[in-house]
């Protein structure tokens, strides 16, 4: 028996939002939708403690402790800090170029060891080369807090809790540019805190 079509079967969700998420689940990323995460009983289960934090902090360092096993927890303290630090001074362009590096190339880090000595060591962020070892993790309806704003983008993918891939859907109906103009122009302007 096929279930018989109602006009609520062809909703942005069910033709667009939710295929998407399908997709990345085909593709390995876990995935949940977070528009109740602050409403479940012991809090977030993504360990934010408020919609202002965009990085998953516990997935952070679970990612920097398995991709540098030998590094102790005060190098990977520092790299945590380095990463998530605000950039909210800096230009967008300016802001994402050097994550890119810290990403691409490892934090720098100094730490010391058993005999005293200050030892300087990289941390790495992603594993470039076996992707496995990374933790893909995609926020469906992902609520975001600005200074002024709350807002809910449709889809956040994070790579080792970092917020990497945003996804603005649309109906087919609906003109693209308006999602960039409407949508993506005032994410920048209101929760600009999630693009750098």
């Amino acid at each position: 028996m096929t279930k018989s079509s109602s006009f609520t079967d062809y909703t942005e969700d069910e033709l667009i939002e939710q295929p998407t998420v399908q997709l990345f689940g085909n593709l390995g990323w876990k995935t949940a939708n977070c528009f109740q995460e602050f409403e479940l009983p012991g809090g977030s289960p993504l360990g934010r403690e408020t919609p202002i934090e965009v990085v998953l902090i516990s997935k952070l360092r679970a990612a920097l402790n398995k991709l540098n096993p030998t590094l102790p927890s005060e190098a990977i303290s520092q790299a945590m800090e380095e990463i998530t630090r605000d950039r909210s001074k800096m230009s967008l362009p300016a802001a994402n170029r050097e994550v890119y590096h810290l990403l691409k190339d490892g934090v720098k880090v100094t730490f010391k060891n058993a005999q005293g000595e200050e030892i300087p060591e990289k941390v790495r962020v992603i594993d470039w080369n076996e992707t496995s070892n990374n933790d893909f993790f995609l926020a469906s309806q992902f609520w975001v807090s600005g200074e002024m704003y709350k807002r809910r983008a449709d889809l956040v993918g994070f790579i080792n809790g970092l917020p990497l891939v945003f996804i603005e859907l649309k109906a087919a109906h609906k003109a693209l540019k308006n999602a960039f103009d409407q949508n993506f122009g005032d994410y920048k302007d209101t929760i600009p805190h999630l693009f750098w």
